[in-house]
């Protein structure tokens, strides 16, 4: 079996169509959606009608559940993507479920841990942020992803929210992160001030095999125009999304303002 995996889109409609084109050319069996698919100042409504069209595997991330309670017109990226979305739109968005077992119960679709779509499941969250030094996340031990994670039979468990392409083998399970396809940093304030930053500005996803020994799965990072991103992003004024799209890092003014003024933001 061949299984691509995408997460973070965050309305980045050029990164979703260069990585639909990379996933085209691996032939694979199937494509999964780990949520977070909208929610940005790009283009929330246009993506949600070419995944709609594609017909793929998709749960909900902690956006879905913050645009959908949105109100359009109001500061955040959640509002604006309330206010672009149609009713098609809202009503797939409200239909996703949290969680997905697929394949027999063999692979698991969670977005931050199959309790909590705000909890990173690779990642830990420590309260030390400097700017310019400490990011304030860590990757989490072998322990912490197994208490978040609890019993499972699936050997593959995919997850999202921390934007952050990484493995970890538990057991005999592969849990991964494929990395945001459309936002490659962000800031946030939950539960404490951090940065997550991948330092390129590609498009992630990741791509697996099943064979005789169990999973094998490679990190992509695809080329695609984020000039058009960036330069979208800045249009509407969201000039630190416009930094993290070209750069993959968190533009010095927001690294240094986080933890100021946290009833601005939403969680990533």
């Amino acid at each position: 079996m061949r299984l691509a995996a995408v997460t973070d889109i965050h309305g980045n409609l050029p990164a979703l169509d260069a990585v639909i084109d990379a996933i085209r050319r691996e032939r694979v069996d199937l494509v999964v959606d780990l949520g977070d698919i909208a929610a940005g100042p790009l283009w929330p409504r246009q993506t949600c009608e070419r995944l709609r069209g594609l017909g793929w595997p998709t749960i909900a991330g902690n956006h879905e559940r913050q645009t959908l309670a949105a109100v359009p017109g109001a500061p955040g990226d959640d509002a604006f993507a309330a206010a672009e979305l149609g009713a098609d739109d809202r009503e797939w968005l409200a239909s996703l479920p949290a969680t997905r077992l697929l394949d027999g119960g063999d692979v698991w679709l969670v977005h931050g841990t199959p309790s909590d779509d705000l909890e990173p499941l690779l990642e830990t969250v420590t309260p030390d942020h400097e700017p310019g030094a400490a990011p304030g996340v860590r990757p989490a031990t072998a322990d912490e992803v197994a208490a978040r994670l609890g019993p499972t039979a699936a050997t593959l468990v995919l997850c999202g929210h921390t934007h952050m392409p990484r493995t970890l083998q538990l057991g005999r399970t592969l849990v991964v992160n494929p990395g945001s396809l459309g936002r490659p940093a962000y800031d946030d304030v939950h539960p404490w001030p951090y940065r997550s930053e991948c330092g390129s500005p590609h498009a992630r996803w990741a791509l697996f095999e099943r064979g005789p020994a169990g999973w094998s799965v490679q990190l992509r990072a695809t080329a695609y125009d984020w000039e058009s991103a960036a330069a979208r992003a800045e249009s509407l004024g969201a000039h630190d999304w416009a930094w993290q799209l070209r750069t993959g890092r968190v533009g010095p003014s927001e690294a240094a303002a986080l933890g100021r003024g946290p009833a601005a933001r939403t969680p990533a």
